[in-house]
């Protein structure tokens, strides 16, 4: 308005004589105005000129006088001078013309003006010359076009963030709302626009969390921040849980003239925490419902942890333990000599599984020892390491392996006497078979000789069991060696012409006691029957027994360089009584007896030991 009224002044004065210009009222307004201001005449030359629009031609006012405005201008003159030109034509005035252009002031830049063109005419009406009116808008529009430029990226900025980032009214109505979260809810602007937030799509599904957000923007509106995470509805009728925040916007005075909401997707978050929380529960369990008591110890032997079993079993309750160290629990003969055993281990811990065979003990909080197992497992932490003991107690165990050591005690007296026993009572038999052998006609001794040599090769059997103090198996080499000393002695006549050896591959061959006993009478009946039949009218000969163990199998070789077998003999079928039970031997054994080609006679047992203890 203020420039509309000098304008309307000035074009009064234009009425005026091209002279009477200068006069000092109008160079006064010339050169205080605050609009550019200058006089051209016929020819476009500036005749006058104030330092406003000098300046926003960017040359100095007096390099402006008797200069033209192509001269000055020459960038702008194709847009002026025809404008000029038309109001020396018609004596019509040109009023807020906008211009646009380079000057000397805007080099590499655009300016812009609002310019008035003004005829001047004296007093015949002729135009005599222009009074040209500019206002420079160019750092107003600039700072249009930064403030539009500057409201685009930020648009551009939020609308690229999936964070939730609204306005509201302070009585809760949508004004704007970025883009991610309209378009991730599938909806629009306009379908939010306008509305109660708490009615738009993301909150109407549920009346609870729609009152929450509605107690939510009056505290808002009161000043205060509102935080909370919350449930909201995306596209599809999916969910999404968000970190939810409504903040008041203050302007100057401090006055809330809007509610800003925001919200950031935290559903990994949330996930997070509930697997976290699940993981905890599911430990706590474990800890909890296990049978051996749990204690963790920090690098100086301070407990950390101690589940309820290892409460109860030790007397403390759960707060007495964090005041406590692991050396309250050991005795006190052993708590100094403990503290370095503890320090040594927690500088190389490695896992320690339960010390079975160390006589370990631990105190109650009354004092009383009771026997543990205890294993060591480090756990890392960046706190540094810890170290988890599993302690078990003990006492049941070793009162049952008391009465099984005591049970074990008497069982093997009791073995130990019962082969002793049977062993003496078979030799009781063997002396009385010898007494009444000296009463029985002499072609019938050999028959009481052969019965004694079996009972004596069993009674063999028992001895061995209850020396070697082992009750289920008997090492068949050594019983060989046994058996033959035995053999030697009640075939002593026999032995001053015959040799006999007994060899191995130096393994050890258990035999069961299943296995033993047919095994000795078998070795038994075959070395008798080599001393009566295989050197028959010879000086001398030689029986040898070799015994092998190869893998799980054991064989035993009986060999002589005697007469050999007569021609047809079969095993099990007639001949002697010994020669008839050899087979039922080798069966009971699950044995396989083979007789072999050979310089005399040569017998081969296998045996399978895959079932007989090592």
């Amino acid at each position: 308005m203020e420039e509309t009224g000098s304008i309307s002044q000035l074009k009064e004065a234009s009425d005026a004589r091209f002279l009477a210009l200068k006069s000092g009222a109008f160079d006064t307004f010339l050169h205080h105005s605050d609009m550019g201001v200058a006089v051209l005449d016929t020819e476009l030359r500036y005749r006058s000129i104030n330092s406003t629009l000098a300046q926003f031609n960017g040359v100095s006012a007096e390099g402006h006088i008797g200069r033209s405005v192509s001269e000055i201008l020459p960038k702008l003159a194709p847009i002026i001078v025809p404008a000029l030109q038309t109001v020396l034509t018609t004596g019509e005035g040109l009023v807020d013309i906008e211009v646009k252009g380079e000057t000397p002031s805007t080099i590499g830049r655009i300016g812009i003006w609002k310019a008035s063109y003004l005829p001047i005419n004296d007093d015949s009406g002729n135009t005599v010359g222009i009074l040209a009116i500019a206002v420079n808008r160019t750092i107003e529009h600039e700072l249009e076009q930064a403030k539009k430029e500057s409201n685009e990226l930020v648009r551009r900025v939020l609308d690229g963030l999936f964070t939730f980032v609204g306005m509201l009214t302070p009585d809760g109505t949508v004004v704007d709302a970025n883009k991610s979260p309209i378009e991730a809810a599938g909806i629009t602007v306009d379908d939010v626009r306008g509305k109660k937030f708490w009615d738009c799509y993301w909150w109407n599904y549920d009346p609870a969390i729609q009152q929450q957000l509605r107690d939510a923007v009056e505290s808002a509106r009161a000043g205060n921040v509102v935080r909370y995470d919350v449930v909201v509805r995306m596209a599809g009728d999916s969910r999404m849980t968000i970190d939810f925040m409504l903040s008041p916007l203050r302007n100057a005075q401090g006055e809330i003239t809007h509610l800003i909401p925001s919200g950031n997707d935290v559903s990994a978050r949330v996930v997070s925490e509930q697997q976290l929380r699940y993981s905890e529960e599911r430990f706590r369990r474990v800890v909890e419902s296990t049978a051996d008591g749990l204690i963790m110890i920090d690098e100086h032997g301070h407990i950390l942890l101690a589940n309820s079993r290892a409460a109860s079993m030790f007397g403390y309750t759960r707060n007495e333990f964090s005041k406590l160290t692991i050396e309250n629990l050991v005795p006190d003969s052993i708590r100094n000599q403990h503290v370095a055993l503890r320090e040594g281990y927690q500088a190389a811990p490695q896992a320690r599984e339960m010390a079975s065979m160390r006589e370990l003990y631990a105190k109650t909080k009354k004092g009383d020892l009771f026997p543990v197992e205890i294993a060591l497992t480090p756990l890392k932490f960046e706190g540094g390491t810890r170290i988890l003991a599993t302690v078990m107690d003990i006492t049941i165990q070793k009162d049952i392996q008391k009465n099984l050591i005591r049970a074990l005690t008497e069982k093997t007296s009791l073995l130990n006497e019962v082969h002793h026993r049977v062993k003496n009572n078979l030799q009781v038999v063997s002396s009385l078979l010898s007494l009444q052998a000296r009463s029985v006609p002499e072609e019938a001794k050999i028959h009481f000789e052969e019965s004694q040599s079996r009972i004596k090769a069993m009674a063999l059997i028992h001895q061995l069991l209850y020396e070697q103090k082992n009750f289920d198996k008997v090492e068949s080499v050594a019983y060989l060696q046994q058996l033959s000393d035995l053999l030697r002695r009640s075939y002593s006549n026999a032995f001053h012409r015959i040799t006999m050896t007994v060899e191995s591959n130096n393994e050890s061959c258990f035999l069961s006691l299943e296995h033993a006993l047919p095994f000795g009478l078998l070795v038994n009946e075959l070395i008798t029957n080599a001393i009566k039949h295989a050197f028959v009218g010879r000086d001398s000969g030689h029986i040898n027994l070799v015994m092998e163990r190869q893998a799980q199998s054991a064989i035993l070789t009986i060999s002589d360089n005697g007469v050999g077998l007569p021609e047809g003999c079969r095993l099990g079928i007639g001949g002697s009584l010994g020669f008839r039970l050899i087979p039922g031997l080798v069966d009971q054994m699950d044995g396989i007896l083979e007789v072999l080609d050979f310089d005399g006679t040569c017998f081969r047992l296998r045996l399978n030991l895959a079932g007989d203890s090592e």
